[in-house]
């Protein structure tokens, strides 16, 4: 029988629900013998005092696109994710044991004990992510790493890896960092090595380069001569200067010739614009976007909060390569990396057609002019009749759901009481923010849930910050059907029809709340006596009889039951959120109690 070529994981799920398969038995049992014995040399080589892979790892790895081998992600039969992290993995990773498992799209050691050479990668092209960070690996960084064309996040620091950094440029990678290495040498001055901060190379003694802000020695010319004898073929010193100097003169004038016909080209093409001027070419890009090249209300260019920043246009952004971070009920989020190397979320809003660009705009630049630390930046927005998109800083860490809830169940890193603690905080901090700079809006935020807590990590002291997104959108929202689309159609009062008014924030802050102390995901209760999920059942209602029954800890995370030292603030913290979810919004504490 001929065999189908391997599917993504998502491909996988939409093909058998369109076309449901009969399996036979020789076909539910077959597996690929290369990929399990590569498992087996990993298994075999390394030593675990918390985890016994000889117990966990027995039988085939993967059985109808599922794996029970602990750490192992399967699709269509083959090997797509190894994720083995913080179990205190000792020993050195064979040296050869990933050339068979050719459908990686994972690989993550994270906080383990792990010595030697960091794995050979060579050949794996659908490769994604490279998690290697917080072990003892020694030697160099493969130069073979440059060519995973598909490498969105690489993670080495926390080693004890020498030699200098391949020069990297491949422009799907959002994630980067070698600190805390031994690494030496220049920086590579590619596009995309450029993009990441100080930090992603931080604490290694020998790095030079311009994102480091410690300049690279230049060698001689030529070698120096003894005294009395005639240089050969040399440069003197001042000519090598004056050499110099005229370089730099003509690159600064060439630097600003090419920022005059930019700036020139920029404004021909809106004058084009404006005088009806809609080649093909212009169309097509203008239709990437949208279809409403001739509504006469929209906006001819992005338009910036900060003018020092407008660094790019819209036609840069239609070049720009994208991808789809997440799609919600009200807009879709993209992944934008720009030409310039710039990387940038570009929200597409749904559901707004109605407004018209006076309102539109009067609500951005009132969001626009907010900055804090814990709410995500807004850069540009853009506004015609059937398309308005908002220009985003990009936060590469993902958000506090796929935090909590990606991956559960053996080989994962818990997120433990102290980080939930501090997310919690941020998020405090920023929803006081709004309710403070927003005194016009009825429902400052008005989405408060999970996935829209980003959060960044910081990779020398592992602490995690968060920061809110897609607030200050219910004013834009004509129509009772659309508000009940974001967190606030869950809260009480909205599902009695009243009036919305700031306690609905705090009803969704409660249900956050509970979220981090549960891990549970709101409106997915799971019931024992049914042995199914419970769909739009109350978190807050579960809780609070499971609390009535004598403060039971039933209600904690098992990732935090191990905890002991922290039940008492789990709890306090428990109580405060069944308060901000009282049915009566009047009981609610305000945002400034809750916050102190």
């Amino acid at each position: 029988m001929k065999k189908l070529a391997p599917l993504t994981r998502r491909t996988t799920i939409l093909f058998f629900a369109l076309f449901p398969v009969v399996e036979s038995a020789d076909e539910i049992n077959e597996f690929y013998p290369n990929e399990r014995d590569s498992l087996l040399q990993l298994r075999d080589g390394v030593n675990s005092s918390v985890f016994n892979l000889h117990s966990h790892w027995t039988g085939p790895p993967c059985y109808k696109n599922q794996s029970k081998w602990a750490g192992i992600s399967c699709s269509d039969g083959h090997v797509t994710e190894l994720v083995l992290e913080g179990i205190v993995l000792t020993g050195s990773l064979p040296p050869t044991f990933l050339i068979h498992i050719t459908y990686l799209t994972k690989i993550s050691f994270r906080n383990n004990s792990l010595y030697g050479s960091v794995p050979n990668l060579t050949g794996l092209v659908y490769l994604e992510s490279v998690f290697l960070s917080d072990n003892r690996f020694s030697g160099s960084i493969p130069f073979g790493y440059i060519e995973l064309q598909k490498l969105t996040e690489l993670e080495l620091q926390g080693n004890d890896l020498e030699g200098s950094i391949p020069p990297f440029d491949q422009q799907t990678l959002i994630a980067f960092n070698v600190s805390f290495n031994k690494l030496e040498g220049p920086i590579p001055e590619t596009p995309v090595l450029k993009r990441f901060s100080k930090s992603s190379y931080g604490n290694n003694a020998n790095l030079c380069g311009g994102v480091l802000g410690i300049p690279c020695s230049i060698p001689p010319a030529t070698p120096p001569t003894a005294p009395g004898e005639k240089k050969k073929n040399g440069l003197k010193t001042s000519s090598i200067a004056l050499i110099a100097a005229a370089a730099l003169v003509l690159l600064s004038i060439m630097s600003i010739l090419l920022c005059y016909f930019r700036r020139s080209k920029r404004k021909k093409t809106q004058e084009d614009d404006k005088q009806g001027n809609n080649s093909t070419e212009n169309v097509k890009k203008r239709t990437y976007w949208s279809e409403s090249i001739e509504d006469p209300e929209r906006a001819l260019d992005l338009e910036f909060f900060d003018k020092d920043m407008s660094v790019f246009d819209m036609d840069d952004l239609l070049r720009a390569s994208s991808e789809v971070l997440g799609k919600g009920k009200l807009s879709t989020t993209y992944r934008a990396v720009l030409e310039s190397g710039s990387v940038v979320a570009v929200k597409r809003l749904k559901e707004m057609n109605s407004l018209s660009k006076k309102e539109f705009t009067h609500q951005m630049q009132l969001l626009g002019k907010l900055r804090h630390e814990n709410l995500v930046e807004m850069i540009s927005f853009y506004y015609s009749k059937e398309e308005k998109l908002i220009v985003y800083e990009y936060v590469p860490q993902g958000d506090l759901f796929k935090l909590l809830q990606e991956n559960r169940g053996i080989g994962r890193l818990p997120l433990n009481w102290k980080a939930r603690i501090s997310i919690i905080k941020d998020v405090a901090k920023g929803l006081n923010f709004l309710h403070q700079s927003l005194p016009s809006h009825k429902v400052p935020h008005g989405n408060i849930r999970s996935k829209n807590v980003l959060i960044h990590q910081d990779p020398q002291n592992k602490n995690y910050h968060s920061k809110l997104t897609d607030y200050g959108f219910l004013p834009l929202l004509l129509y009772k059907e659309s508000s009940r689309k974001l967190a606030v159609g869950k809260s009480p009062e909205f599902c009695q029809g009243k009036k919305l008014i700031r306690k609905a924030d705090i009803y969704c802050f409660g249900i956050l709340l509970l979220e981090v102390i549960t891990g549970k995901v709101p409106g997915e209760l799971f019931s024992p006596e049914k042995g199914t999920n419970i769909v739009d059942d109350d978190l807050s209602e579960w809780v609070r009889t499971v609390v009535n029954n004598d403060w039971s800890t039933d209600i904690l995370d098992v990732e935090i039951l191990a905890q002991k030292e922290g039940y008492n603030e789990m709890l306090k913290l428990t109580e405060l959120a069944l308060q901000c979810t009282d049915e009566v919004p009047e009981k609610r504490p305000k945002m400034s109690e809750v916050f102190n």
